[in-house]
């Protein structure tokens, strides 16, 4: 006897009540450790785009959000932080069950980064200049100066599949903060978590403040980035799409924050320990199958220490344990899709065909109990050159290129020879030495003797081509405002000003 499994369906979340699609038409996300259909969503069109922004905009110019005390804001935002923590194990399950991360790692880390990032943004709103008084100017005479920072008005984000939660929460918090309302479109891979989210979100700030429309991005999400009423725009996700967006944000000038990809550079100079390096650097490469934009997926090693950490590397990487993101033994997951896969050990074809040596995985595996899932090996390549295409190119999947060089000079130069700049490391014993190397990589975060580290109250963005604007911190809230300068004058005599003689001097 078969047993029917209902599939549970999600419409768009729309001004503060779930709304089917305005062509009824759904769509399916599916388990990636499994295969299975793991729930129908509503598919988005450009109509419900615009109800969606319709709202965010009632919602901004007609009702008391924009102009809430900063107090007010900052107690919604912890009450947000509660309505998160208070709805964990919902939102970790479908994190897990469309991501494939594992409930291990959202559990430990991803629900708590995202309970902290609206409690460190509610203690910054507290504090935040909303008003700065300028010192009076002796010339041209006597004048009262302010400068105000504003609410945007109407943002877009449109979020990845790697980190749906935590990305959407890295645009929702600012743009909450600052009194904006938001419209999100997540991928079409991992809606379930933004779209429960949003939900739990509402139940703390008005109708029309937070809405999501999920769908397919040359639909919904061109037709948000385009939209006359959105004021902002906030990616995360490839180089290849931000470019794209940039230029149709740039057909009505919209304010954009970009985090796009990497090929980060992990360096570990010749007195690294490598009891910590070694595992710290794995984790730096391999954590989510390495499907996160500041991957160490470039590890320089000098030629005294090659062989014996690439020794070290294997034989770590051989106690991984790949399996189903629900099991809490499990440490590396699949990766997001059939396509995803096929994507990735191209790339492993490639770098065999270019001469890098395969050290370590490369294939892919049949997991028990989760035989139709997406899952690859956690791969090591020896004998890379910076200028292969496992190098250079983001190849988000677990795969580690390990280079060699000879002086640290090399190492740096290599390290920046790529068209991204968002993290990268350095693993030393010598702290004095490691900030010199910092100094010298060109990229928006560098961890020492660390990785994948953010922290909500610092800024995370890249240089070059990686991306534009920084999210997290006190710079994000930044992104969310205009400036406004008020100049008020305090001359009392039209002859004192300095412009009446400017124009009018002919009459003295």
């Amino acid at each position: 006897m078969t047993v029917q499994v209902e599939v549970p369906a999600f419409p768009h979340f729309i001004n503060g009540k779930w709304e089917q699609a305005s062509s009824l038409e759904m769509f399916d996300v599916f388990n990636p450790a499994t295969g299975e259909l793991a729930a129908k969503v509503a598919k988005g069109t450009p109509a419900d785009v615009d109800r969606a922004v319709k709202a965010a905009r009632d919602a901004f110019d007609n009702g008391d959000w924009k102009s809430m005390k900063p107090k007010d804001r900052a107690n919604v935002l912890y009450a947000i932080s509660n309505q998160i923590a208070a709805n964990a194990e919902e939102l970790a399950y479908l994190e897990a069950i469309s991501s494939g991360g594992t409930v291990r790692r959202i559990g430990s880390s991803d629900i708590l980064q995202m309970v902290d990032l609206f409690q460190t943004l509610a203690k910054f709103t507290l504090d935040y200049p909303f008003s700065e008084t300028l010192p009076v100017p002796p010339f041209p005479g006597p004048a009262h100066n302010f400068i105000w920072r504003e609410p945007i008005g109407v943002c877009a984000a449109i979020t990845p599949w790697n980190l749906p939660m935590v990305i959407a929460t890295w645009k929702i918090a600012p743009a909450l903060a600052m009194g904006n309302t938001i419209v999100i479109k997540p991928a079409s891979y991992t809606p379930l978590s933004t779209l429960k989210l949003a939900e739990i979100i509402s139940a703390v700030v008005p109708p029309g403040v937070i809405n999501v429309v999920a769908g397919p991005g040359a639909e919904v999400g061109e037709a948000l980035v385009t939209h006359p009423e959105v004021d902002k725009v906030a990616f995360t996700g490839s180089t290849e799409v931000g470019r794209r967006i940039m230029g149709l944000a740039a057909g009505t000038i919209k304010n954009t924050t970009l985090e796009l990809g990497g090929k980060s550079p992990n360096i570990i100079l010749e007195d690294a320990d490598l009891s910590i390096a070694l595992p710290g650097s794995l984790f730096g490469v391999f954590l989510h199958s390495g499907q996160l934009c500041e991957s160490g997926t470039r590890l320089f090693v000098p030629d005294k220490l090659y062989d014996q950490v690439v020794e070290g590397l294997v034989a770590l990487a051989g106690k991984l344990q790949l399996g189903n993101p629900l099991d809490p033994a499990t440490d590396v997951g699949p990766v997001i899709s059939r396509k995803q896969k096929e994507t990735i050990l191209s790339y492993i074809e490639a770098g065999k065909q270019e001469g890098a040596t395969l050290v370590f995985g490369g294939k892919e595996v049949k997991v028990p109990g989760c035989e139709e899932g997406h899952f690859i090996e956690p791969t090591i390549f020896t004998n890379v050159t910076n200028d292969m295409k496992i190098a250079q190119e983001e190849i988000f999947g677990p795969v580690l290129s390990v280079i060699r060089y000879s002086d640290l000079d090399e190492a740096i130069k290599m390290a920046n020879d790529t068209i991204y700049g968002l993290a990268g490391g350095v693993w030393t014993r010598d702290v004095n030495k490691a900030y010199e190397v910092a100094r010298k990589l060109q990229a928006g975060v560098v961890w020492i003797n660390d990785w994948h580290m953010l922290r909500s109250d610092a800024p995370f963005g890249g240089y070059k081509q990686s991306g534009i604007g920084r999210e997290m911190g006190q710079h994000s809230l930044d992104a969310y405002t205009q400036v406004k300068h008020v100049h008020t004058s305090m001359s009392p005599e039209l002859e004192r000003r300095n412009w009446y003689g400017i124009l009018f001097g002919h009459n003295k």
